[in-house]
Formats: C-alpha cells, structure tokens, sequence
C-alpha cells in the first residue's frame, strides 16, 4: 500500500441536510434518498446494498451486506435462509441494523428496529420472482455450513437441477423474507471538516420526532 491509512481522507462537499429539506416522515425521505443513489450510483455500486448487523445468543455482533428487496410503511424488506447463522442470530435475538451507504452522494442511512418473518405467501411471491439459478441455489446450498471445496457445491447443485428437472422448484420451508420495523432512522450528510448533518429520527409513542445530533 503506496499511502499510509492515517492520511487517506477526503472533504465532502455536495450538500447538506437541512431541517427545511427533511420531511417529518422518515420513510418518505428515505424514499427520496434511494431513488437519487438509483439513479446517481455508479456500478460496480448497487443502490440497494446494505450492511446487516446482527447479535447472536452470546451477545457477539456480526455483520455482512445484502440487498434490500422491499420497503413498505412498516418497514424494511430482505431474505436469506432460516438456518443460516443469520437466520439462527435472529431467532435468538430478533433485532437489527441496517447502513446504507452511497459514496457517491456522499450520504448514508442508519436504521434500527425489531425483525419479523414475513409470512409463507410473501416470501413465496418473492421466490417465484427470482431467477431459477438463485431459486435452485436456495435449496442446494446449506448457507454458513462448512462444505469439502466448491466442486462438492456444485454437486449439490447439480442433485438439485436433477431433482426438480422439468418443474418449478416451490419456496424451501427453510428460505424467506423478514422485515425490519425500525424505531430508529438516522440520515448522514457528509460535510466539509468532518462537520457533518445528521438527522435522527426515532419514534416515540407512536410518533417520529426529528432531532438533530452533533458530528
């Protein structure tokens, strides 16, 4: 590495975050802010991406990106696999947080919430929605497993093929959606001199209330 991490940084300078430009409904503003990162982002970045942190039954966090696949006015949609380590820390402890992050825009979004599994119907639209590939690989690959190499995947792709050949594979009962009911929304506003805008929203009896935190 040619330059030293203390000294890579950058001065953000595209704009700001303003209580005039904030709604008091955070769900609306958020809707504003992916569609700018949709049409904004550049690939390899995808808009939807997010960082999902976890807490297992120990109390140990763990975290990894995945795709936002549905926001509603209850809140956040995503899926993966019920047996999955992801799928076990949340059935331990049913909370979240997501990050959103557009470098582009030089913005980022904080959500914090309970999860919920969405039900049989919803995540089974979703599946039949998803390329055969991907809806094959859910019932072949035993998500956070240890497998022998990637050829024992691939066999196990391949009995998958050769089980639902010639039909439309259904939803695994062990695959499907959750959804985040956040109680907590923070827009961040990259600045000029690390004095960034930030907009917390939290909800409180029912009620979101707008306040803004220091840098």
């Amino acid at each position: 590495m040619q330059q030293s991490l203390s000294d890579m940084r950058r001065d953000y300078t595209r704009d700001g975050l303003c209580e005039s430009q904030a709604p008091l409904d955070p769900f609306k503003l958020f809707r504003q802010w992916l569609s700018q990162a949709v049409e904004t982002e550049q690939p390899p970045v995808e808009a939807n991406a997010m960082t999902l942190a976890t807490v297992d039954a120990d109390g140990r966090p763990h975290c990894r990106v995945l795709l936002l696949k549905g926001l509603d006015e209850q809140g956040f949609t995503f899926f993966g696999n019920y047996e999955s380590a992801k799928g076990e820390q949340l059935a331990a402890r049913p909370f979240a947080a997501m990050t959103f992050f557009w470098p582009g825009l030089e913005r980022q979004v904080r959500i914090e919430g309970r999860v919920e599994r969405l039900s049989s119907e919803e995540s089974a639209a979703y599946y039949q929605q998803r390329p055969l590939g991907s809806r094959l690989g859910a019932w072949a690959s035993p998500q956070s497993r240890v497998v022998a190499d990637r050829s024992a995947l691939q066999q196990l792709v391949a009995v998958t093929e050769a089980r639902f050949a010639g039909q439309e594979p259904p939803c695994p009962p062990h695959w499907g959606g959750y959804r985040l009911l956040p109680d907590r929304l923070e827009f961040w506003q990259g600045r000029p001199s690390r004095l960034h805008d930030r907009l917390n929203y939290r909800l409180n009896d029912g009620q979101w209330l707008r306040e803004r935190l220091a840098p």
